[in-house]
C-alpha cells in the first residue's frame, strides 16, 4: 500500500503564501508520502491554482516525492502545448512526473475552449496518441482528424522513457476499458463512493485479463477526500460543506458519502475499505487545514493501515 497527498491549490484569502507552500511539501517528503498530486479546475468559483504551474513550483521545493495531476481534462488542451508542458515539467523535476488524464465528462463548458461537445472522446484519444509520438519520435508526421503535423520535432524529450506514466481517470465502463488499452494506470475519482470504485476496479481487472494477461504492472489508485477530527460529527459536517463549495458550481451536491471522515479510527476503517476495494495507492485529499490534516493522517491513520 502506498500513500499520496494532495497539493494545496485553493488560495483561500486571495494570496499565495510561498513559505507555507514550501513548508507543506517539505513536510510531505519528511513524512514519507510516495507522491503529491494536484487537480484541475480551470473554470469555477473557487480560487484554484493551475495544476501544471503548481507542480512546477512544487518541483523546485522538493527532491524525492513524485508529482502528478489527477487529472488533466486533456480534450480542453492543445496536445502539442500539453506535451511540451509535461515534458518540461518532467525535466524540471528530474523525472518525477505522473500524468493523469480524463475526458472530463459532458458537464464541462466545452464552448469556452472552442471544443465541440460531440467530439471530446475522439479529441481525447487522438490527443493522447499525438503526445506520445511527440515524446518518443525525433520527427512526427501526423494526419489526424483534429491535428496535422509534418516533420514536427519537439525537444527536449521527457526524462522518463518512453514517457511519463499516464494514469486515466474514468467512471464509465467504456472509459475504464480505454484506460487499460491506452494507459499505464487508473486513479478513481474522489467523488466515487467506495462501492462505485470497487465496481470500477472489477471492470479494470476484467479488461486487464482480456488485453494484458499475466503480470501487468498496471497500478490502481483512488483519490479520497478525507477529514480527521476527534469529533466525528464535526469532521463529517466540515467535509460535506467543503465538497459542496468545491463541486456546487457544477451542480454537483450531496457528495459527502464518497468521503472518509470522522475520528482516526473511523478514517482507518474507511480507508481500509478503499484498500480492500482494490486501491494500491490512496491519494489523501483534505479540503481544509491541509498541514494539520496531513500531520494527523501521518501520525494517527497511516500507521494503523501500514501495520496490517
Amino acid at each position: 500500500m502506498r500513500f499520496a497527498i494532495s497539493v494545496p491549490q485553493i488560495v483561500t484569502d486571495g494570496s499565495f503564501d510561498p513559505s507555507r507552500f514550501r513548508a507543506y511539501l517539505a513536510r510531505a517528503e519528511e513524512l514519507g508520502f510516495d507522491s503529491a498530486w494536484t487537480g484541475e479546475q480551470v473554470i469555477g468559483s473557487l480560487p484554484f491554482l493551475g495544476p501544471i504551474e503548481t507542480l512546477s513550483y512544487a518541483a523546485a521545493c522538493t527532491q524525492r516525492i513524485r508529482l502528478g495531476c489527477a487529472a488533466l481534462v486533456s480534450p480542453l488542451h492543445n496536445p502539442v502545448h500539453l506535451a511540451k508542458n509535461i515534458s518540461t515539467l518532467d525535466r524540471l523535476s528530474q523525472g518525477r512526473v505522473d500524468v493523469g488524464l480524463t475526458t472530463g465528462g459532458r458537464f464541462r463548458m466545452f464552448s469556452a475552449f472552442g471544443v465541440d461537445p460531440a467530439s471530446f472522446v475522439a479529441r481525447f484519444t487522438e490527443g493522447l496518441r499525438l503526445m506520445k509520438e511527440l515524446w518518443t519520435q525525433d520527427h512526427v508526421d501526423f494526419d489526424g482528424q483534429f491535428w496535422q503535423l509534418r516533420g514536427a520535432a519537439m525537444e527536449p524529450k521527457p526524462v522518463q522513457t518512453p514517457h511519463p506514466p499516464i494514469w486515466f481517470g474514468a467512471t464509465h465502463p467504456d472509459a475504464l476499458r480505454r484506460a487499460v488499452r491506452l494507459g499505464d494506470g487508473f486513479v478513481g475519482s474522489g467523488i466515487s463512493t467506495t462501492a462505485q470504485f470497487a465496481e470500477e476496479v472489477r471492470v479494470i481487472r476484467s479488461a486487464l485479463e482480456d488485453h494484458r494477461p499475466g503480470p501487468t504492472g498496471f497500478p490502481i489508485a483512488k483519490r479520497v477526500y478525507i477529514a480527521v477530527d476527534d469529533n466525528a460529527e464535526r469532521a463529517r459536517g466540515r467535509i460535506a460543506e467543503a465538497l459542496d463549495r468545491f463541486y456546487g458550481y457544477f451542480g454537483l451536491t450531496g457528495l459527502a458519502p464518497a468521503a472518509v471522515a470522522g475520528t482516526p479510527d473511523d478514517c482507518v476503517a474507511g480507508l481500509r475499505e478503499v484498500a480492500e476495494a482494490g486501491a494500491e495507492t490512496i491519494l489523501l485529499n483534505p479540503l481544509f487545514d491541509d498541514l494539520e490534516q496531513m500531520e494527523r493522517l501521518a501520525a494517527q491513520v497511516i500507521p494503523e493501515l501500514s501495520a496490517r
